[in-house]
């Protein structure tokens, strides 16, 4: 596997922009309530920050798809937060999706339909050949359940925080275990993906 399929694989698993266009709204967040002590001041600057991200990337004619998804989710993490009126209201949506994608991901393995093959196997011209092959199912599974561990050690650390509304912890949690954990993931899934060879479409002609 070339350094082409490499980055095919990072695009599919969610891009390095469109992760940034989800994260610093997040941190917007959290800095301005900490300064203005102010809900909606905190809801309003996350809000417009990843508007005007989403903004840069229209002008600069880059991909839209991860700007648009990380845009609908700042708002939806911003009415939750004025919905309840609480700030760590905000980021009851990331335990939520955490929660969900840890038991999507784990049913897939269980049902030999790993989510990482379903979504590599079409970027990679594989289809779903690599199911009848049994070094790449093994490694689909394995790094569908790298991805499996890293929403659950979200839900897992977090969740305590929300549940005790340690603000600042969670908001910081969620930055940590954002990115940094998110690019250690996909350097795994890319380690163990590559570790067997690409399977072949069969002949069909």
């Amino acid at each position: 596997m070339n350094q082409e399929d490499k980055d095919k694989v990072i695009t599919a698993l969610g891009g390095k922009k469109g992760l940034l266009d989800a994260a610093v709204p997040s941190v917007v967040f959290l800095v301005s309530f900490n300064i203005f002590h102010n809900l909606m001041y905190s809801i309003y600057g996350s809000v417009a920050t990843s508007v005007v991200l989403t903004l840069l990337r229209i002008i600069q004619k880059e991909t839209l798809m991860h700007s648009i998804s990380g845009l609908l989710g700042v708002g939806f993490c911003a009415f939750i937060a004025w919905k309840t009126g609480t700030p760590k209201g905000y980021y009851a949506p990331s335990l939520w999706k955490n929660g969900g994608y840890a038991l999507g991901y784990l049913i897939s393995i269980l049902v030999r339909w790993p989510i990482i093959g379903v979504l590599l196997g079409a970027i990679l011209g594989e289809g779903t050949s690599w199911r009848k092959d049994a070094a790449r199912m093994r490694v689909y599974k394995i790094a569908t359940a790298l991805w499996v561990g890293m929403f659950a050690l979200r839900l897992v650390i977090q969740y305590p925080l929300y549940h005790l509304d340690y603000l600042n912890a969670l908001g910081i949690a969620n930055i940590f275990l954002g990115l940094p954990l998110y690019f250690a993931t996909l350097w795994a899934t890319w380690l163990v993906v590559k570790s067997a060879p690409v399977s072949k479409k069969p002949d069909v002609s």
